[in-house]
């Protein structure tokens, strides 16, 4: 019997932020393959080898984990005043789907460097020595991003000493902006609320923040479902019948932002809407061993990718953070400011520092309240990013 021999397809394999995809550029994708549609999604499952049934995605460059299980295809922008189309797909791990709903922050800071690598950034915007500002438009949400990329002798610099938690070693500090996350015309919160009771059946009743800002969260209180704020990976993640729960709260959280209109319809949405959970700031030891103070950081969040407890946070969920902290009476917020219900001295957050299971981070957020509903000009991070690899990736011919 014949089979059809592998194809190889230029690729660049890179981490960003906490995470790490296999980047393409669109013109050297197979021609079936440079248009959404099935043909698309099977390239891409096969080149980070899924579905794997016993979810460890060896036979392709995914690593087993939301984190991970990334791709991101890159295009000159047909947008004026942007210099880069930005298309994310999240690749489930033992099913076969492509999730498009919503942007990869973290991968987000390897998008301005891949971008000028690759000769879709007009090199007269390129300084010899300096910053370049890459203007990203990102597809999936329809929103501009900008990434400010230091440049060394004509080249991206990628190595330095900005140390981001999650990431075992330091690399040149990205910073990152996402401009007006929530656009006027949208509902940052669409329930109209800053925060509702959540009714999920069988699991109980909670309070909610369900924001829209980066990309839709779902924040509850740590405490009303059973957990301290604390927790690490093994905590939830090794315990299926938590899983679950969360996964339920998900699911009816979505229906009442407006999401989906039936739980069945959340197996088909798995990147979006976000789950996380917050408290106060405790003291903590994080998986690294690293001992952190309450006085370094307002508060934690822990937050959930693809069904699972994050090892870090994801950049949109960070965006999502720090615009619900700089908003009066979120759950993020009353977190934040150490209250547990709203009161005159609540007041917005510019920026804050939360806990993760990895470390800390510091987000920013510009918000404010116009004729009755609140907006964000933009939310700030910073992020590091740094190529891998770079080459082919090879999947067999018939696959797509």
């Amino acid at each position: 019997m014949a089979f059809v021999p592998q194809v190889k397809i230029p690729a660049t394999y890179i981490r960003g932020g906490t995470s790490k995809g296999v980047f393409f550029n669109l013109t050297d994708l197979p021609e079936r393959c440079q248009v959404a549609g099935e043909p698309r999604d099977n390239m891409l499952l096969r080149v980070i080898g899924s579905p794997d049934p016993y979810g460890k995605q060896t036979d392709g460059m995914g690593g087993a984990t939301s984190s991970t299980s990334k791709t991101v295809i890159l295009a000159k922008s047909e947008q004026a005043d942007h210099d880069v189309d930005y298309l994310f797909g999240q690749v489930a791990i033992d099913k076969a789907f492509v999730d498009w709903s919503g942007n990869c922050g973290n991968l987000t800071a390897a998008v301005g460097s891949f971008a000028i690598m690759s000769g879709l950034v007009d090199p007269e915007r390129i300084p010899q020595n300096g910053v370049c500002t890459v203007r990203i438009w990102q597809k999936n949400i329809s929103k501009t991003i900008i990434a400010q990329v230091p440049i060394t002798n004509g080249e991206v610099q990628e190595t330095g000493d900005f140390e981001l938690d999650g990431v075992t070693f330091p690399a040149a500090e990205v910073p990152v902006e996402f401009i007006a996350p929530v656009d006027p015309s949208e509902a940052m919160f669409p329930t109209g609320n800053v925060v509702d009771e959540l009714e999920v059946p069988g699991v109980g009743t909670f309070k909610a923040t369900m924001i829209t800002a980066g990309i839709p969260t779902i924040f509850l209180n740590a405490e009303d479902i059973g957990y301290t704020g604390t927790e690490l990976q093994e905590a939830i993640n090794s315990d299926d019948a938590a899983l679950t729960r969360f996964e339920t709260i998900r699911a009816h959280g979505a229906i009442k932002m407006g999401l989906i209109t039936d739980v069945s319809e959340a197996v088909a949405r798995q990147h979006t809407p976000k789950v996380a959970f917050v408290t106060g700031a405790k003291a903590y030891t994080t998986s690294s061993a690293k001992d952190v103070s309450a006085d370094e950081i307002d508060l934690h969040v822990r937050a959930l990718s693809m069904g699972k407890l994050h090892h870090a946070m994801m950049g949109t969920a960070a965006v999502a953070i720090g615009t619900a902290a700089a908003i009066p009476g979120t759950l993020v917020n009353l977190a934040a400011s150490n209250d547990d219900e709203p009161s005159a001295d609540n007041k917005g957050r510019n920026s804050v520092t939360f806990g993760h299971p990895s470390g800390t981070l510091k987000v920013g957020a510009e918000a404010a309240l116009i004729n009755g509903n609140w907006t964000v000009n933009k939310a700030i991070m910073s992020r590091s990013a740094r190529v891998l690899m770079e080459g082919w990736v090879r999947i067999p011919g018939d696959c797509f």
